[in-house]
């Protein structure tokens, strides 16, 4: 066999396999995003879904966000070992559509927790393999690979984008129960265009490491196959190779470690947008739709952003201006702070500088409410608050206790919106409860600029990182270290719990901590640059 990776091309050299796997890629994150961008609205909705608080929706999507980054870990190696790519893929599909279509199932608690497994397993074998898969489509080398990884790119965040729009058509007709059964219908896409094309992408299928090692005589395989587990293109580019192999591995080691401490706060800060950014969007944004369809804005600005960036690094590299790796990683960083800042300027302009309120459940007497007001609120108008104990009844499974929590009881005769400190408005009394909501909402176009400026920072940081392992990662420990780079996302992930203080904070405060996280993050990365330059010579 002359190379595994002679196939089919296109006119513009690229095979055909690569467009199937664009196809097949697209069409599986329109189904995760789709399920993605309602999750936290779906546990809170009260009719479709749990009625939970947001700190408990944050709480369970911290969870889930976590396993999703630890689990293509596990994946990739039995596709290695045992299964193949192809196979992998297939399995992770059909997990897909079983976590979805048992999502589709009205309000059964162990259902929606079995789904979310199916979810995370899915997920473990499909992501990591079909991005394998497309590097393997190319001989080692090839000018093309980096060009291909853009393209493929490309289809991840066109089913991104797509996904959140057409979860808000349907959810908003139809409920959440029939959206989630349509991210299961772009899961069957996805499988139906990987197995009608198959032969398309048949070499690019690596059913053990060992035998293509045999076949190529590559030994360097299994760390790229590590390398490219992830939506973000590797740079496979290595020109200071032997400048880097002289420096000792302890010291690459340790700047890496220090990268992934700083990738720990970024994906805290960036994966806000399934939870904390969600609920300012449908609850604080000057719109007509819900905060589901929020989750388009960053995959749009990649697609706008990508192309002109990579332009723009090439501009600077050819008068030998281009900023270093880390440098890029800083400049991220400061940009993630500046969009958290953006945000705290609406929630000051909006007036949000008092936590928020949320009513708990109806009061003992008619026009009696449990709410969680702040004490300021003690008397507006025609309502009466005052402080008591709350009688909460905490159900699981066939067992209900009664639990005493301290709250406000608010008693109202109004007919019409009041409106307390130019913050709060409580809505007109009706049978299923006082609604509280926001007095103010603020316009869409922060939270698109927001999202600008996060974009930037992202492709700023995460390929950026992807590819600095890569390059200083010790040949020997590439998969390793590659595996540190998927646990601090997976860490990450889980600290977008401090979603949590959504409601405890006030929305300007929380979006003021976040934005000094990054600020700080990127000041010590700055501070670190001359040592991190010699332990990373030309990168």
């Amino acid at each position: 066999m002359a190379s595994i990776a002679t196939t089919q091309t296109q006119g513009n050299g690229h095979p055909k396999g690569l467009y199937v796997l664009f196809g097949t890629e697209m069409w599986e994150r329109f189904s995760f995003y789709t399920m993605l961008a309602m999750l936290t609205l779906y546990m809170q909705d009260a009719v479709d879904g749990f009625g939970w608080s947001s700190a408990q929706a944050t709480g369970v999507y911290s969870w889930y966000q976590m396993f999703v980054y630890f689990t293509p870990l596990l994946g990739g190696l039995i596709a290695d070992k045992f299964l193949g790519y192809r196979n992998s893929i297939t399995i992770g599909g059909l997990f897909f559509m079983a976590g979805h279509l048992l999502l589709a199932v009205p309000k059964n608690i162990p259902i929606f927790f079995t789904a979310l497994v199916c979810l995370v397993v899915g997920n473990g074998f499909f992501k990591p393999n079909v991005s394998s898969m497309v590097g393997n489509l190319y001989r080692e080398g090839s000018h093309l690979k980096d060009r291909a990884y853009l393209i493929f790119y490309m289809g991840i965040n066109i089913g991104a984008f797509i996904a959140p729009v057409i979860a808000e058509y349907v959810q908003s007709n139809w409920g959440f129960h029939p959206a989630f059964a349509v991210a299961a219908g772009g899961m069957v896409i996805s499988l139906l265009i990987f197995w009608i094309f198959k032969r398309h992408t048949a070499q690019a299928d690596r059913a053990r490491l060992g035998d293509f090692t045999k076949l190529t005589g590559d030994q360097d395989q299994k760390a790229e196959a590590v390398a490219v587990t992830t939506d973000l293109p590797p740079n496979t580019e290595d020109d200071a190779a032997a400048m880097m192999e002289s420096v000792p591995e302890w010291k690459r080691i340790v700047a890496l470690i220090v990268i992934f401490l700083i990738v720990i706060v970024f994906w805290m800060i960036f994966h806000q947008n399934g939870s904390t950014l969600v609920y300012w969007a449908n609850d604080n944004t000057d719109w007509d739709v819900s905060g589901i369809i929020s989750n388009s804005i960053n995959p749009f600005w990649i697609i706008v952003l990508s192309l002109p960036l990579a332009w723009f690094w090439g501009f600077l590299d050819r008068r030998g201006l281009e900023p270093s790796t880390p440098a890029k990683m800083a400049l991220g960083m400061l940009l993630t702070g500046a969009s958290l800042l953006i945000l705290y300027f609406a929630a000051l302009s909006g007036g949000y500088t008092k936590p928020s309120t949320k009513v708990l459940t109806a009061g003992p007497a008619p026009g009696q409410y449990w709410v969680s007001l702040p004490p300021e609120y003690r008397e507006a108008n025609a309502i009466t608050i005052q402080p008591t104990m709350i009688e909460v009844r905490r159900t699981s499974g066939d067992q209900s206790e009664i639990v005493q929590e301290e709250g406000f009881l608010a008693t109202t005769t109004a007919t019409e919106t009041l409106v307390l400190n130019d913050n709060v408005r409580i809505d007109s009394a009706d049978a299923t409860g006082l609604t509280v909501s926001p007095a103010a909402r603020v316009s869409p176009w922060w939270l698109v600029l927001s999202y600008l400026v996060i974009s930037l920072g992202e492709l700023m940081l995460s390929p950026m990182g992807l590819a600095l392992v890569s390059k200083v990662a010790p040949i020997r420990m590439r998969g390793l270290m590659m595996g540190g780079w998927f646990a601090a996302t997976a860490i990450g992930n889980k600290l977008t719990a401090i979603g949590k203080y959504w409601d405890i904070w006030s929305h300007a405060q929380f979006f003021l901590i976040l934005a000094l996280m990054a600020f700080v993050m990127a000041v010590v990365l700055f501070l670190l640059l001359r040592p991190l330059r010699k332990a990373m010579p030309g990168v």
